[in-house]
């Protein structure tokens, strides 16, 4: 599917980057410097999640592009939201589905900040060859001058988003109040973003929704989907308790849309420009409604193994840290009760 209208007018491109700063404010309201000295005390979950996050997601999405046969601006879309950190949405699904939130809020803080050096290093390794097609598709059709990815523009882009980050964790330090509110707004306005890019498709242009072809919306679902699925894997193969398995699961799989929102339409041009927002806007519908039904299965699943870790920081917290509590093995099963 080539686009040949613009998706967003600039009066909504202007709206939805002041939606998308609004968003990262309340991120970073959520975040205290103590979320990132909890990722270096907990190093080995850390590295499970940098695993999952920036070794498998790029390569699922690469692999997906090369399976569905998606066109190289498509692709190349498909490999940014793969080498995405991850979103603060994923710290709202660990907490309903019984998850470790603390090794959540670590995980997205430190992927936000290592952002700025893997993606464009996972986007040459992974989307340099689908540029050139483009960039050999552009000359073929007339089209002067050369299409390469914007790495330099792509920095400053993740420097833009990263800058309320910072804003709102200062808030935090200074008003506790202000920054709740600023962090339940943000989440609030995750939910309108996505409507709001939808309904301005669905509205202005409905041919989008029907011209587009099986494989777009197979990718945008799938790529969420089997990243849940090998970030549980990898977590399960490093014998991860299973609270830590499903949080690293649910980073994995949930990356920071609005952060792709930023990046494409500061870095890109039309018409790439909207066929990669298309992509865009299609994970990040679909990674809530993923989202929700992986988190109800995590949620079934870990009752047992989280009412034991929460009865054993009772225990360590009436009996001290040395405390073990034992649990008859009919009950605890394989499930670790140390964390």
């Amino acid at each position: 599917m080539e686009i040949e209208q613009q998706l967003l007018n600039p009066a909504q491109q202007g709206l939805l980057a002041i939606m998308v700063l609004i968003i990262m404010f309340g991120m970073g309201a959520a975040l205290t410097p103590q979320d990132f000295r909890n990722a270096l005390y907990r190093p080995r979950g850390m590295l499970i999640g940098f695993l999952s996050q920036f070794g498998l997601m790029p390569l699922i999405a690469f692999s997906l592009a090369h399976l569905l046969q998606l066109s190289p601006a498509k692709a190349i879309a498909l490999i940014l939201i793969g080498c995405l950190p991850g979103g603060s949405t994923s710290n709202m699904f660990t907490y309903f589905a019984r998850g470790s939130v603390a090794l959540s809020i670590s995980m997205t803080a430190a992927s936000t900040v290592l952002a700025l050096i893997m993606m464009p290093l996972l986007l040459e390794l992974y989307a340099s060859g689908f540029a050139a097609q483009l960039d050999e598709q552009m000359r073929k059709g007339g089209e002067e001058g050369h299409f390469v990815i914007p790495y330099s523009n792509i920095v400053s882009s993740l420097l833009v988003v990263i800058v309320p980050v910072a804003a709102g964790m200062v808030l935090r330090r200074f008003s506790p109040d202000w920054a709740k509110t600023a962090e339940d707004t943000a989440g609030f306005m995750a939910i309108i973003v996505i409507l709001f890019l939808l309904f301005s498709a669905l509205l202005l242009r409905t041919e989008y929704f029907l011209a587009t072809p099986w494989e777009i919306y197979v990718a945008s679902i799938c790529i969420g989907l089997v990243g849940f699925l090998f970030g549980y894997g990898t977590a399960t193969a490093f014998r991860m308790p299973p609270r830590f398995k499903r949080s690293i699961s649910l980073e994995t799989g949930i990356q920071n849309g609005p952060i792709a929102f930023a990046i494409i339409l500061l870095s890109f041009s039309e018409p790439i420009q909207s066929e990669m927002l298309w992509i865009a806007i299609l994970y990040s519908a679909f990674i809530v409604v993923t989202s929700s039904f992986v988190t109800l299965f995590y949620r079934r699943i870990g009752k047992v193994d989280w009412e034991l870790h929460q009865n054993t920081r009772v225990h360590k917290r009436l009996f001290g840290e040395e405390y073990q509590t034992r649990y008859p093995r009919k009950v605890v099963g394989d499930v670790d009760t140390t964390y």
